[in-house]
């Protein structure tokens, strides 16, 4: 009797045995999808959305997120399993932190491309404007139908488009100019390409009337101050008008140890000053390396659908 319980037990150890060894190689292959990193305002991880479709869309978020302070992002991916889509959005929502902080004016549209499901996730500060209704509408009215015909880049266009609308008629805070500039380094190509011309062009009357030293402090003062204005960053303001000073200084220092050359004192500059390194990252649109999300939180407002 004994010999047959010994026999019972060992066989049912070995069988705890075999499902724990079962159990062990099944998690791995059900594991959570890993969020992708947040490489910019539209984050395509399946080729759905032709570059000039990414382009596009990212200027209008760029453009928004500037005259509205409200930040949106896009994320197609292929699949969610095994989670639900709500679950993984909240997980990209911490994540990606979209949105500024403690105004929390974030939204993300997700996209399961093979699941056929999509949510919008909608950050605290926007749940009155943005509401579930709302966002359910949105998927229904203006996404899902163009997806149904196959055309995901009109339908994520639309969407986009109807979430800007809304997000536009609440009342929110002003955004920063100084922080907008930080996130979106290539607006700042043009300012210093317009610091340099000044610098080197407007620059040489204030250097021929009071001296190279006076006139090259008197233009950068002048570019500080523009630029100040435009930006409304005191910081950067400083930092354009230190570049305008040097520039101008050292420009017009070349030229003067050169006599004899014929060359006018904007000479040695003037050809490499229009076709140098400052347009080529100008008209980029896309957000590598230059997009963040603010700090906004997420509370699992929004809405999901299928089509």
């Amino acid at each position: 009797m004994t010999s047959r319980l010994w026999r019972v037990r060992s066989a049912f150890t070995a069988l705890v045995l075999a499902i724990a060894l079962l159990l062990a190689f099944a998690l791995p292959a059900s594991a959570d999808v890993a969020v992708p990193e947040l490489t910019g305002r539209v984050v395509d991880q399946t080729g759905t959305l032709s570059s000039s479709d990414i382009a596009s869309l990212s200027q209008k978020l760029r453009d928004f997120e500037s005259r509205k302070g409200s930040q949106i992002a896009v994320l197609i991916v292929p699949t969610t399993q095994p989670e639900m889509i709500e679950q993984f959005s909240i997980r990209v929502a911490e994540a990606w932190k979209i949105g500024r902080k403690k105004i929390d004016d974030g939204a993300i549209l997700v996209v399961a491309k093979n699941d056929r499901h999509l949510r919008i996730e909608v950050g605290y500060g926007l749940e009155g404007a943005l509401t579930d209704v709302t966002s359910r509408r949105i998927i229904d009215e203006d996404i899902t139908p163009k997806f149904r015909s196959g055309d995901f880049a009109a339908g994520i266009d639309a969407g986009v488009d109807r979430m800007m609308r809304v997000i536009d008629g609440e009342p929110l805070p002003s955004p920063s100019r100084s922080a907008n500039f930080a996130h979106n380094l290539d607006d700042l190509v043009p300012v210093f390409a317009v610091a340099l011309f000044a610098s080197i062009g407007v620059g040489g009357f204030f250097r021929a009337i009071l001296g190279r030293l006076l006139g090259s402090l008197v233009t950068g003062g002048i570019i500080a101050a523009v630029t100040w204005f435009i930006l409304g960053s005191a910081a950067l303001a400083a930092a354009v008008g230190v570049l305008g000073f040097i520039i101008g200084f050292v420009a017009d220092l070349f030229s003067a140890i050169t006599p004899g050359t014929g060359r006018s004192r904007g000479g040695p500059w003037s050809s490499g000053s229009s076709g140098g390194g400052w347009s080529s990252g100008s008209s980029s649109s896309s957000d590598s390396g230059g997009f963040s999300g603010g700090g906004g939180s997420f509370g699992g407002g929004g809405a999901s659908g299928n089509w």
